[in-house]
């Protein structure tokens, strides 16, 4: 009987586990498999006009991998994947099990649908699964390290083998919709694409990373995060490229700090998706309340703050060149996701979720429990999160990480023509602010003191 591979957020076909089961199972039973995607109105509404524009071109460079078989069908899960089952008289419908609170729920809606049919769940878009690892007392982990310590004693399967000649069954499709328009040049789409970012970033960025990975002015961060959102590469695949990459290395172990570093990035990953696991409301809510509700700033202020802050015009270069790269790329560098989020929750008051939900709309790896958990540790609400009074300074961030102010010169062409460290404090040039740039909307060292005080009469 034929089975049904349901693709979401794993659009390749190598090292994907519910594919080898649904492969495995056609075979044996001398028949096909659906490859089917469902186009879900409710995510597709609530997803930027970036990541629909990348989501678009990957399922058609997934359609292209499938030999053009690639089923795809507009609809609500629970109404589409009974209906395509039924028709093609399935045995079963494979999947990777989804780990975030609105997969979850359409999951069970699908599979009671299903009837008779089962749903099988197998791999998730994780190493290790969330809500898999816990505390010797049987509760989450509620910091960081001690869940990676956790996490890597508890390791991963191998990646699993890329199943050849799968026997693809062909149906109609409804054809991948086409994307709003975006501005934002966005990296190619794709399994292939994804390998071949991958392994450039082994050869040619990973021996330095340990070191330079905070440097934006130098672009060797490895891109990945757009590929693990969309799932055109595994997790697990990585961690085994990067244990073969250490083993290669020198006997000196030059890549050793440099493979922990990035392993560590991964297992962050991985401990946000846990932590949403546990806590989906975390999506929406503070874990825990650092300032009083009347510490938010809203209104009319707030509204023109916010404009500067998304537009760049804030007057800090840092965050501008951060929030400009964010529209030309739909991207940013982790540390300047950062120091932006820091000056709207901390400089300008402004609550996280509202960042967060800016972000999710520009962002092409947007990807929930990263995005609304990295905002809730800038934010320091929620777990293991960067206390509330630790405020980055705009000035001395830029100075540090973009030490000679090629990022910024790079995103903000008023600032051009400064040279060196001098364009993170414009205002102190001797003949003023080049023409173009704002004054700057806030004053950093105020605007810390007023968050300080605020964090001193939080809730107890």
């Amino acid at each position: 009987m034929v089975t049904i591979c349901w693709f979401r957020r794993d659009l390749r076909l190598a090292d994907h586990p519910a594919l080898v089961a649904a492969t495995t199972q056609a075979r044996a039973q001398g028949d096909e498999v659906v490859a089917l995607y469902v186009v879900d109105p409710a995510l597709w509404r609530s997803s930027g006009a970036p990541r629909l524009a990348y989501l678009a071109a990957s399922l058609r460079a997934l359609d292209e991998a499938t030999g053009g078989r690639l089923v795809v069908r507009h609809g609500r899960a629970e109404d589409v994947v009974p209906a395509v089952a039924h028709a093609v008289g399935a045995a079963s419908v494979h999947v990777s099990a989804a780990t975030e609170p609105y997969g979850r729920r359409r999951d069970d809606a699908v599979e009671a649908a299903l009837g008779a049919v089962p749903l099988v769940r197998t791999g998730c878009p994780y190493a290790v699964a969330p809500g898999r690892l816990r505390t010797g007392q049987g509760t989450p982990y509620q910091v960081f390290t001690p869940f990676r310590t956790a996490w890597l004693d508890h390791g991963w399967h191998d990646p699993a083998p890329r199943p050849r000649a799968v026997p693809w069954a062909t149906l109609a499709s409804d054809g991948v919709p086409d994307a709003p328009p975006t501005a934002a040049a966005l990296p190619t789409a794709g399994e292939q694409a994804a390998r071949e970012r991958w392994h450039a970033f082994l050869h040619a960025d990973l021996p330095g990373y340990d070191v330079d990975r905070n440097r934006p002015d130098l672009d060797v961060t490895s891109w990945m995060s757009v590929h693990l959102k969309h799932g055109e590469i595994h997790p697990r695949t990585m961690l085994a490229d990067l244990a073969a990459a250490a083993a290669a290395s020198d006997r000196d172990g030059a890549l050793a700090t440099s493979v922990a570093t990035y392993r560590s990035e991964l297992a962050w990953r991985e401990f946000h998706a846990d932590v949403l696991w546990h806590r989906p409301d975390a999506a929406r809510r503070s874990l825990r309340p650092v300032v009083p509700e009347d510490a938010w700033a809203t209104g009319p202020d707030a509204d023109r703050l916010f404009e500067a802050w998304a537009e760049g015009r804030t007057g800090y270069p840092l965050v501008d060149a951060g929030m400009r790269q964010l529209r030309a790329q739909a991207w940013v560098h982790n540390r300047v996701r950062m120091v932006v989020a820091s000056f709207l929750v901390k400089d300008l008051h402004i609550a996280w979720q509202r960042g967060a939900a800016h972000f999710m709309d520009q962002l092409v790896d947007g990807d929930v429990p990263q995005n609304q958990l990295n905002w809730q540790w800038v934010a320091g609400t929620g777990r293991d999160a960067a206390p509330y009074f630790r405020v980055f300074n705009p000035v001395t961030q830029g100075r540090t990480f973009d030490p000679d102010g090629g990022y910024v010169r790079r995103w903000v062409p008023e600032l051009r023509d400064v040279p060196g460290g001098a364009v993170h404090e414009p205002w102190k040039l001797p003949g003023g602010l080049p023409a173009g740039y704002p004054e700057r909307v806030v004053d950093h060292a105020r605007e810390r003191e007023v968050a300080l005080a605020d964090h001193a009469r939080r809730p107890t």
